[in-house]
């Protein structure tokens, strides 16, 4: 049971970051009103996991039918107060409604009984329960979603904690699954704060929690739910590296590269980050890389032809700017940016620091903006040493023509995924999860839908040996 500290709920603002001006606020919930939204899930989890498959996966795609149907409106709200350009909140919401398309017609294969080659012994997987989402507000729909997708799907319920500058999505997010149809608290907003999400956690209805954020925030979580055996599954920072070899596309991964910095403003924990170019091509790709990333409009988010808004809050872009200054003082030279605009919003220039070494900022610190560390390496060996050279290990990107090269370097690459001569990405069709702080666990595919079951072994009769346990 809820432990209730005071009968009081915390407002929340959501700011414009494109002008600085309030957009709306929303009153949070008290703790006695967590209280009775976690009771009223977790009697709505129990009538929702005997719903078959097949009614599940109905309800999923009249999701992904709401979803297309309110797009413009939630790209607007999405610009609104996290400064996202309307055309990637399109694609977002776009990717949300293929996610939910996705589980609607796999979960039930997913999750089928698994029958043993030995003894006469199945694997089942089944619902734990309730699971509490606590998610960040860079992909406020997707982050989400990709979540509600196997969780729900799997016949749990869920609750979210949504990042307090994206609560306009988070109540929208709600009511787009109950205008689709979804049955009545199998999914519910709780507008609260972090002082309140250690009791969410201790609450005996909620038995496991998905966090997406930032690596403080992961530890705080699992500390809390690992004192309460729960389980959970975390993603968290990266400083992924973009590595070009000797015989890399430079056309193509120059272009590639500049979008796969600058995208949502950088703010992505699976963006490059550190471009790891060795020598041989180091002078042809930079330039290039510059050029494309000078290409890239800048602009209000609202305007459908902006393909770098501001980033999310005037705070998080003063903090991106201290680690180019310090970055800078280490010895990083400024090829491109660097300076913070005059104009209002929280707007923050594509920036390419050279020169860029461990023991510097943009190398040892996840920069999360339009900032993008390239280092020069000696050959693979250093290339794939200087990769590896990091607290992180979420994703990686590879730039090479040789297939079979590839594939062995993959194979020493420190993360969770390597995409070849492709930027990294998040795909319903493969896990996605990271390992060092970067956090752990899987989400999508197979792996992220059996994350959040019981994954039963069901034994009938034996073999007649004895065993020890």
């Amino acid at each position: 049971m809820v432990v209730a500290e005071k009968e009081t709920a915390t407002s929340f603002v959501s700011i414009n970051p494109a002008t600085g001006k309030e957009v709306n606020t929303y009153q949070g919930h008290t703790d006695s009103e967590v209280e009775a939204i976690l009771n009223d899930v977790g009697i709505a989890q129990k009538k929702w996991q005997a719903v078959p498959f097949s009614e599940r996966s109905k309800h999923f795609k009249a999701i992904a039918a709401q979803l297309r149907k309110e797009a413009n409106e939630i790209a607007k709200t999405i610009a609104l107060e996290m400064g996202k350009p309307l055309s990637q909140g399109l694609a977002e919401v776009e990717k949300c409604a293929g996610n939910c398309d996705f589980y609607a017609e796999y979960a039930s294969t997913f999750l089928a009984d698994e029958q043993l080659k030995f003894e006469q012994a199945r694997i089942q997987y089944q619902p734990l329960g309730t699971v509490l989402a606590v998610m960040p507000w860079n992909y406020p729909f997707w982050q989400v979603l990709r979540c509600v997708g196997p969780i729900i799907m799997a016949g749990n319920a869920m609750v979210l904690k949504h990042a307090s500058n994206v609560m306009g999505c988070a109540v929208q997010l709600e009511e787009v699954l109950n205008r689709a149809g979804l049955p009545q608290n199998v999914f519910r907003t709780l507008k609260i704060s972090a002082r309140q999400v250690p009791n969410v956690i201790r609450h005996p209805v909620i038995s496991a929690v998905t966090l997406t954020g930032s690596e403080p925030a992961g530890r705080a979580v699992t500390a809390a739910a690992g004192a309460e055996l729960k389980p959970c599954v975390l993603e968290l920072g990266g400083s992924d590296p973009f590595i070009v070899l000797d015989d890399a596309d430079i056309d193509e991964a120059a272009k590639v590269g500049a979008w796969a910095r600058n995208q949502n403003a950088g703010q992505s924990c699976i963006a490059a980050k550190r471009f790891i170019v060795v020598d041989s091509v180091y002078d042809k790709f930079v330039p290039k890389f510059i050029e494309h990333i000078k290409a890239l409009k800048v602009g209000d988010p609202l305007q459908r032809e902006t393909e770098v808004g501001p980033m999310a809050r005037a705070d998080l872009r003063d903090e991106l700017h201290d680690q180019v200054v310090r970055s800078v003082e280490k010895g990083a030279k400024v090829l491109l940016g660097g300076t913070v605009p005059q104009e209002p919003g929280a707007y923050y220039p594509p920036t390419v620091l050279g020169d860029v070494k461990p023991g510097i900022a943009a190398f040892d610190e996840e920069t999360f903006g339009p900032v993008a560390a390239v280092i020069r390496v000696k050959d693979e060996a250093e290339a794939i040493a200087t990769a590896n050279n990091s607290r992180f290990g979420l994703s990686a990107s590879l730039w090479t023509t040789n297939i079979e090269r590839a594939n062995r370097l993959a194979a020493q690459i420190e993360s969770g995924m390597v995409f070849v001569n492709s930027m990294t990405r998040s795909d319903s069709r493969l896990p996605f999860g990271g390992i060092k702080a970067s956090g752990f666990g899987r989400e999508l595919w197979t792996q992220g839908i059996r994350s959040f079951t019981n994954i039963k072994t069901v034994s009938v009769g034996g073999t007649g040996v004895i065993e020890c346990e």
